[in-house]
């Protein structure tokens, strides 16, 4: 049997139907009250418990195979420090533990390209880079960062455990609208006036779960792989989603000095109105940071093999839009 943390995610719900689709029996941990329609499916087996509880999570390893350890708390707000690591670093050293206990076959562990060593701007970051939590911006990245330590020596201690690092993910499914549905659905109602001057990695959630998949199958013990998908800027992927929903163009575009300033002012908003952010520092920091990952290793090991970002956005504006996310025929 597998065992999925992080089930009712967008990689998790996703992973979650493939595994099915291939015939595996399934466990799948979500957190009390969240909503499990999407997994709900033949040989899947629910618990609903938190990776924190770490008798809870031995129990849930009991009889398992191979454990995707996806469920992490992804916070772009500085207020949320506290929760980010006790989730993404308590709840991994428990996962660490269960696996060891109950001799767990395989531990693949979905980190983050945010873990990595921040190298100058523009550089090109692959699985040569260091992990270091002193050397990362932002509590997410410092806190997948230790994480990723934790997982890797475990892996040198014995435990057949492997580390995945996506980049930024988009598409279709995404159930609890994610970093990037929340940008694709700020857009679409003409609430994203104003973009950065900067670009990313973006990686189709398909992709990702393909690449999972493989890595329990292929990926060596203490392997690192980045699964990366294409490099475009940020600009044009509003022009993208223009093309695609037809709703208004994104025309002012800010240089880090100036959106520093108006991103400080945006989380200002963001903590009052207890509203989802989109708009951080730490936002401003990645987006300019404009690196290059390299997904060599992965297409070479794993068969990673990632589609275009235009076809990913536009498949995931399709299903936000039938899923009613987003209303397209809006003005």
């Amino acid at each position: 049997m597998i065992l999925v943390t992080g089930a009712s995610g967008h990689v998790g719900n996703v992973l979650v139907r493939e595994l099915v689709n291939r015939g595996e029996k399934t466990r799948a941990i979500v957190l009390p009250g969240e909503d499990v329609s999407m997994i709900e499916l033949d040989g899947v087996e629910i618990l609903r418990g938190d990776i924190r509880d770490r008798d809870f999570v031995i129990k849930a390893c009991e009889g398992i195979e191979t454990v995707y350890h996806l469920a992490a708390l992804i916070s772009i707000m500085p207020t949320m420090k506290k929760q980010v690591r006790s989730v993404n670093i308590g709840g991994t050293e428990n996962v660490i533990h269960a696996c060891k206990v109950q001799n767990v076959g395989k531990l693949i562990y979905t980190s983050s390209v945010h873990a990595f060593t921040e190298l100058e701007p523009g550089s090109v970051i692959d699985e040569n880079v260091s992990f270091n939590p002193a050397r990362t911006s932002g509590v997410y990245g410092k806190s997948k960062a230790e994480a990723v330590l934790n997982v890797l020596t475990a892996a040198r201690e014995g435990l057949n455990a492997v580390v995945l690092c996506p980049t930024g993910i988009i598409g279709p499914f995404d159930y609890k609208l994610s970093e990037m549905g929340n940008m694709i659905r700020l857009f679409a109602t003409g609430k994203l006036r104003i973009g950065i001057e900067g670009s990313f990695d973006f990686v189709d959630v398909r992709d990702v779960v393909r690449s999972e998949i493989e890595a329990s199958i292929k990926a060596k013990a203490g392997e690192v792989y980045i699964l990366g998908g294409e490099v475009i800027s940020i600009r044009e992927l509003t022009d993208i989603l223009h093309q695609i929903t037809g709703k208004k163009r994104v025309n002012t575009f800010l240089r880090s000095s100036s959106a520093y300033v108006l991103s400080a002012v945006s989380t200002l908003y963001y903590m009052i109105s207890k509203t989802k952010a989109a708009f951080t520092p730490y936002t401003v920091h990645t987006l300019t940071r404009n690196y290059r990952y390299s997904h060599e290793k992965a297409s070479r090991a794993l068969g990673h093999n990632p589609r275009k970002v235009s076809e990913s956005l536009r498949d995931a504006v399709e299903w936000l839009s039938g899923y009613g996310t987003i209303k397209l025929n809006q003005s």
